[in-house]
């Protein structure tokens, strides 16, 4: 908004540029040629017709690819089309202003920055911008070199964002690899129980989506049940495999299994307490539980979700002392000790699985 002189010259293989309102001192900025290699198409916004052609003639010289767009609906419906990575905008605009264009952008297309512009910067802070969910605010008038500067750091934000997404993502395959190879090693050993982990993992996750807990915990969750009984890699083979009834002592060997366990996973440094989860999983709500003779709340909630997909997923499967049992006296054994070995809501949400939704195990 407001009047604008416009003023655009070269001089050798730099380019100089000066914008400016009428009556203020004129601000002049100095911008080398650039390569358009990678640069981020950028959507100007603003109904003063001069200024903007004048920031498009700019970003052109500069070879910055830019579009226009006079009002808020002409830029929503180029940036329905999908190529703009960036923003710049007034904010006094006929129509939608500025920070409801910025808003209404970020519901569809929340990874896109924005930079809010206005010629009355006494009426608006920058903090209040900025908290509007801008990335930089700039004040009418300004020097092209420091818009085009602002445009750059943005830039090389998104970047490294992404390169530290990337570099997430590759470590949550690797961690993925890890659980994946401890999983596999005790399955080849323990062929009585081969498939046990992976057979709890989806009817663990299925509960927990069922509580209403967040994708990255259900995500841990599924990494801790591949690996929940990696302890029995400690645990003598003809013990695993006995057909007849266990000793005292061959039990205790057994259950030493969740602190084996623990062992093993507690000098993997995963970010999330997966160790413990594995740690716990036998622990029982009254304290009957094992090793530590947790109660109540002091076990992790995954644990406690651990707890019951073990136990049904147990039941329902082949076992060197017995043949499967049918689902019903698993889904009985949950019911029947509901708040008292096992977390009533966890239980509520399983039987909701079996009973209601059609669970089966693949």
């Amino acid at each position: 908004m407001g009047k604008w002189a416009d003023e655009l010259t070269t001089k050798g293989p730099g380019m100089e540029m000066k914008l400016y309102r009428t009556g203020d001192q004129e601000k002049v900025a100095t911008y080398p040629e650039m390569s358009d290699e990678a640069l981020p198409v950028v959507l100007i916004v603003d109904d003063d017709e001069r200024c903007r052609r004048l920031i498009q003639d700019f970003f052109k010289m500069t070879k910055q690819p830019c579009k226009g767009a006079a009002n808020a609906a002409e830029a929503l419906a180029l940036l329905s089309q999908g190529d703009i990575d960036l923003v710049v905008s007034d904010i006094k605009m006929d129509g939608k202003d500025g920070v409801e264009l910025m808003q209404e952008t970020h519901q569809d297309y929340p990874h896109i920055p924005f930079i809010i512009m206005t010629g009355y910067a006494s009426e608006y802070s920058y903090e209040a911008i900025i908290e509007a969910g801008a990335s930089d605010f700039i004040a009418k008038p300004f020097s092209l070199g420091e818009l085009k500067a602002k445009i750059c750091r943005i830039q090389r934000e998104q970047n490294t964002l992404q390169r530290l997404q990337l570099t997430l993502k590759k470590v949550k395959r690797f961690f993925e690899n890890t659980v994946g190879a401890l999983s596999y090693s005790l399955e080849k050993r323990d062929l009585y129980t081969a498939g046990h982990q992976q057979r709890v993992g989806p009817l663990a996750c299925a509960i927990a989506e069922e509580l209403g807990l967040p994708e990255e915990r259900i995500e841990v969750l599924r990494l801790a049940a591949l690996v929940h009984d990696i302890g029995k890699l400690g645990v003598p083979a003809d013990i695993l495999t006995k057909p007849g009834k266990l000793t005292d002592l061959e039990m205790g060997l057994i259950k030493q299994h969740c602190q084996v366990g623990f062992d093993i996973l507690k000098n993997i440094e995963f970010p999330w307490p997966l160790a413990e989860m594995v740690y716990q999983h036998h622990e029982r709500m009254n304290g009957s539980g094992y090793p530590q003779g947790l109660s109540g709340s002091k076990i992790l909630l995954e644990a406690r979700i651990l707890a019951v997909a073990d136990v049904v997923e147990a039941m329902s499967s082949h076992r060197p002392y017995r043949p499967a049992l049918e689902c019903k006296e698993a889904v009985a054994e949950i019911s029947q000790n509901r708040g008292i070995l096992y977390d009533g809501q966890v239980v509520d949400a399983c039987l909701k699985l079996f009973h209601g939704q059609g669970f089966t195990f693949a």
